[in-house]
């Protein structure tokens, strides 16, 4: 199956120190699993192949299909030691939002994405596991 490869661009400054854990550029291969409360198994889950090439969150991005949070730009960047955060808001009234919480580690990083969908008024929550599989290739795909 076939997703949408798009990057989040971090314009924020990402708070950090110097014993915080840097992820390898390079291509990731993540498992993306989506959940709803209250619905045991949707059977949403997907493995996406995606180009990381800035170093710490760069890159990290919702891999859900139609969702409105991937053209949303990030705020809020924090790290410390090997825990990300950041917030994703998009403009307008009762528009998306997401708080996602990250473990990163040099070749893999694992967290997830805890996504309010605005006007609908309906919440998820979209985890993901990305392991690193080697240099990025020309032009980045996914799976």
């Amino acid at each position: 199956m076939r997703l949408p490869i798009l990057l989040v661009l971090l314009a924020a400054p990402v708070t950090a120190s110097a014993g915080d854990t840097v992820l390898e550029p390079g291509e990731y291969e993540v498992e993306m699993r989506l959940e709803l409360p209250y619905v045991e198994d949707m059977g949403v889950q997907k493995t996406a192949r995606v180009c990381l090439t800035g170093g710490g969150s760069r890159g990290i991005v919702v891999l859900s299909e139609n969702n409105p949070l991937v053209r949303c730009p990030v705020s809020n960047v924090s790290q410390e030691a090997d825990e990300l955060t950041f917030d994703l808001v998009c403009e307008g009234h009762n528009q998306a939002v997401a708080r996602a919480k990250f473990r990163l580690r040099h070749d893999r990083f694992d967290g997830a994405f805890d996504m309010k969908m605005g006007g609908k008024n309906m919440t998820m929550t979209e985890r993901q596991k990305g392991r690193r599989v080697g240099a990025c290739k020309d032009a980045p795909h996914s799976q």
